[in-house]
């Protein structure tokens, strides 16, 4: 239940109120995730989820409430995987970068921000400025160093001229989509799928319309992003 859920996931830290997206009505921490023919679905890119906060999630746990007869899989990636794939001269370079992430950068002209409506869409980017985190994030419990820009939410790389940084970007964002680093998980009615934030970006395959998909998400927030170089 929706009840259960979110007190679930309140268990491991404080849980995320979407500004935008759709929340079930008496549980306002549980972001309802309806996808059909006249909602098609805006997440269907490699992303990590609320980089546009000071403090992004830990974790997300996504439930599947109503499934399509076949499709709506669901791709993760490492990016611990994907920043040990890298050369040693470009982890280097990366390693003292810092990008921008912006909420409006993700959501401008997003179906989210029309459903949502100009005035509320507009209070949100006014409540959520851009932000920066390392291009390069040490994960606070195993100490392991991962990417952590994502297609979404990064709009650039503090210090590069734009032509740097978007071609910088661009590789990043096709580097990290790679088989290698990659899992695709098949859902079933009732299935519960926790991942860790600070480590994986996810990507939602659209593959099901004009069938319909309900998911359920509650978002548990972790701790401001950091880099510290290994001794």
């Amino acid at each position: 239940t929706p009840s259960a859920h979110r007190d679930f996931a309140a268990r491991f830290g404080e849980l995320h109120v979407h500004p935008l997206y759709g929340r079930d009505g008496a549980h306002p921490e549980i972001m309802v995730i309806d996808n059909h023919p006249g909602n098609p679905t805006d997440n269907d890119t490699w992303h990590t989820d609320v980089t546009f906060l000071e403090t992004p999630a830990l974790g997300c746990l996504l439930y599947a409430e109503q499934l399509p007869s076949q499709g709506g899989d669901t791709l993760w990636s490492s990016m611990t995987a994907a920043y040990r794939a890298l050369s040693r001269p470009m982890q280097d370079f990366l390693s003292g970068l810092q990008a921008v992430h912006s909420f409006a950068h993700a959501f401008s002209g997003s179906h989210a921000a029309d459903e949502a409506g100009r005035a509320r869409f507009e209070e949100a980017v006014r409540k959520h400025p851009p932000v920066l985190h390392p291009v390069i994030r040490t994960h606070p419990e195993t100490g392991e160093p991962a990417l952590f820009v994502n297609q979404g939410f990064t709009q650039r790389i503090k210090g590069l001229r734009h032509e740097e940084s978007r071609a910088v970007l661009d590789f990043l964002f096709r580097h990290v989509q790679k088989p290698e680093f990659t899992v695709r998980w098949r859902w079933s009615p009732g299935s519960l799928a926790f991942w860790d934030n600070r480590c994986t970006q996810h990507c939602a395959v659209d593959d099901y319309l004009p069938e319909r998909r309900v998911m359920r998400r509650a978002t548990v927030l972790g701790d401001r992003p950091y880099f510290r170089a290994a001794a």
